[in-house]
């Protein structure tokens, strides 16, 4: 038989295709994240639920539905998800690793750009009416070329990024909780550093690490006090990871340029002055949105919950020790 799916939210339609013809879907008519009891009821008499990134699966609702099986996640990150309460049910939870490296990478040498060299003010002046032409002292922006570029976490997407900063002969310094062998920073081009300096030294910042206990606030007021007044942060990794109060402080009173951010603290809200500030560039978390990479994560995801539902480990298991 055919495993019965509970998916929370639409995917690209290639893989709403594989979903139908090899389990029973049942899909979520409307196109908003679900409360926890409208997933619990979507869930009843279920094997698996493919979720996103906005359900907030907790130990509560896993507890609620006896015959749920295994938690798929369309996306990396899976820190909505009670990974604790669903492995003491022995439900394995997977995740989508890999696929979206490159978009992602994009994404954040993008925000890089356009930060540096104020796009978004420009756009905004432009579309406004206002712009009265070329002003050789108008909206001056950063050098991005030879600047030095730091990087918080040097996974999948960190290790993406310094590639694409050889092309603008970046400097790259990096901090990452395991360090890379002499060979291997040598093939990346890329220099070790400890983690305060790294903060400290960088003219351009960006984070690449999971979001976890550890990682809540990395970066705060303290991290901000020692940045040098021209750096600008680059986010998209998780919003929390960034202190989203001290930001707004840290740009008001100038102790940094700028910032670039993909996500937010309390997504789809704003910190008020993020909206307003002129030096943030600000984007809806499209770190993988493209058809391609989506439609890969719902592939993987859709192989994640089949293996599962069959009996076996899931190629991405966040909580393998369930199969130990």
């Amino acid at each position: 038989m055919k495993p019965k799916v509970f998916l929370t939210r639409e995917i690209p339609p290639a893989v709403l295709a594989f979903l139908r013809e090899h389990t029973d879907l049942t899909l979520n008519p409307a196109d908003r994240v679900l409360s926890r009891a409208e997933i619990i009821a979507g869930l009843q008499g279920r094997d698996a639920l493919l979720c996103n990134i906005t359900d907030a699966i907790s130990a509560e609702l896993i507890a609620a539905v006896p015959s749920l099986r295994v938690i798929a996640n369309f996306g990396v990150g899976f820190n909505n998800i009670d990974v604790a309460a669903a492995t003491a049910r022995k439900i394995p939870v997977t995740n989508t690793p890999g696929v979206l490296t490159e978009a992602t990478a994009d994404i954040a040498f993008a925000l890089l750009l356009a930060t540096a060299r104020r796009l978004g003010e420009g756009e905004r002046l432009v579309r406004s009416q206002q712009w009265t032409g070329w002003n050789p002292m108008q909206m001056l922006g950063t050098d991005v070329t030879g600047a030095t570029l730091g990087l918080i976490g040097f996974g999948r997407i960190g290790q993406a990024m310094a590639k694409r900063a050889r092309g603008f002969d970046l400097n790259v310094i990096y901090w990452n909780r395991t360090r890379l062998s002499t060979a291997e920073e040598a093939a990346f081009g890329v220099t070790f550093r400890p983690f305060d300096e790294v903060v400290a030294t960088a003219n351009f910042l960006s984070l690449h690490v999971a979001y976890n206990p550890e990682t809540h606030h990395l970066i705060g007021e303290n991290q901000f006090a020692t940045m040098l007044p021209s750096a600008i942060l680059i986010n998209t990794a998780r919003g929390p990871i960034v202190d989203e109060k001290a930001l707004v402080e840290a740009l008001r009173t100038q102790q940094i340029a700028g910032a670039g951010l993909d996500v937010f603290e309390k997504e789809p809200a704003l910190e008020p002055a993020l909206y307003t500030l002129n030096q943030v560039v600000v984007i809806p978390h499209l770190g993988s949105a493209t058809i391609g990479t989506r439609t890969k994560m719902g592939m993987l995801a859709a192989q994640n919950l089949l293996a599962a539902c069959s009996g076996q480990r899931p190629p991405h298991c966040v909580n393998p020790q369930i199969y130990l």
